[in-house]
């Protein structure tokens, strides 16, 4: 069953790819710039949101779990992905 937070990051999804599908009619239809670039930090507020969903999903879930667990393996594993979500993220 999917969770409450990936749910609400798949509305994000689908409402920036409708919004996205719009920019490129825009730019096509050459639009105002600046009118598209409205638009786009549009979809990029839904993305990081998305993101932001994503990630406390993740936490709440998956690394919850693993740092619950005796492997440490597994715990150095966890910790270095997100480490690595979040320094692609910072970039």
């Amino acid at each position: 069953m999917i969770s409450k937070n990936k749910q609400k990051a798949l509305i994000n999804f689908k409402k920036a790819q409708g919004s996205i599908a719009k920019i490129i009619e825009m730019v096509e239809g050459d639009t105002y710039c600046i009118d598209i670039m409205q638009q786009n930090l549009a979809v990029l507020g839904l993305l990081k949101s998305a993101h932001q969903m994503l990630m406390e999903n993740h936490l709440n879930m998956c690394f919850k779990d693993a740092m619950a667990s005796k492997n440490e393996k597994k715990k150095q594993a966890m910790i270095q992905e997100i480490l690595k979500v979040i320094n692609l993220f910072n970039k």
